[in-house]
């Protein structure tokens, strides 16, 4: 009943991002028709940039932070240990952690350079790199901090959003300037949020489940099973049609 009950949630959501775009569009359409006045759609079309981060927040905050894995699988055969999950917690450890310092700086470099013109923040050096690294890595380890630092990237995405809304309705453009411009190679600034938000929605998900429970204190992990891949189905699908809305809204 839970599933069905998420499924129909997700389905409901993604339509109505299907949807959105298109009104959007034409709130923009008749706030165009009298451009140097304050008016109720002009009102409209600004508060509209903010509909979807926020249902991408709350719908990840739901659905995607709080995970719970079966623990008879502890039991099977299959099982990770040793040497390979040493490598497995730490690659992910650390990728998760990169991200995370390199999407905060991110929302720091918008700020700055958007708002406090003048005032430039420095991208960390390596060793500054190093230990924020570390910091959020401990900070991963335990479960209230870890669902802690996953409220910071989705509030961290909102305002990200946020500022690429506010530089669209305005014509700013960005430049090299801009730290968030160096990702992919991409020009759109958008795509650019969501796949960094994707990333560590995939390598946070898979951190839950190497640390569930007591795995790493037990240092034995089940291999994940069928159903352990519906999770990682859903966040691929619920980004993809993000990804289908912005590509309208643009």
């Amino acid at each position: 009943m839970i599933i069905k009950n998420n499924t129909t949630n997700l389905l409901v959501t993604l339509l109505f991002l299907l949807i959105l775009p298109f009104v959007q569009k034409q709130w923009l359409n008749l706030y165009s028709l009298n451009i140097n006045d304050i008016s109720f759609y002009s009102i409209l079309y600004y508060l509209s940039g903010a509909i979807c981060p926020s249902l991408v927040y709350i719908n990840s905050l739901k659905n995607y932070t709080y995970y719970n894995f079966s623990r008879d699988k502890i039991h099977n055969i299959k099982i990770i240990k040793g040497k390979r999950l040493l490598f497995l917690v730490a690659i992910n450890l650390i990728f998760l952690s990169y991200l995370i310092t390199d999407y905060i700086y991110i929302n720091f470099d918008l700020i700055f350079k958007l708002f406090l013109e003048g005032i430039n923040v420095p991208k960390p050096d390596i060793p500054q790199l190093s230990f924020l690294i570390f910091l959020i890595s401990i900070l991963l380890i335990f479960k209230k901090c870890r669902f802690l630092l996953k409220n910071i990237i989705l509030v961290n995405f909102v305002l990200i959003s946020l500022y690429l809304w506010h530089l669209q309705i305005n014509n700013i453009s960005v430049d090299v300037q801009f730290y968030i411009y160096r990702y992919f190679g991409l020009n759109d600034l958008n795509l650019i949020n969501l796949f960094i938000l994707f990333a560590i929605e995939i390598s946070f998900y898979t951190w839950s489940f190497l640390s569930y429970k007591t795995n790493l204190s037990d240092w034995i992990v089940p291999k994940p099973q069928k159903v352990d891949l519906i999770p990682f189905l859903n966040i691929f699908i619920f980004y993809f049609f993000i990804i289908i809305y912005y590509s309208i809204l643009t």
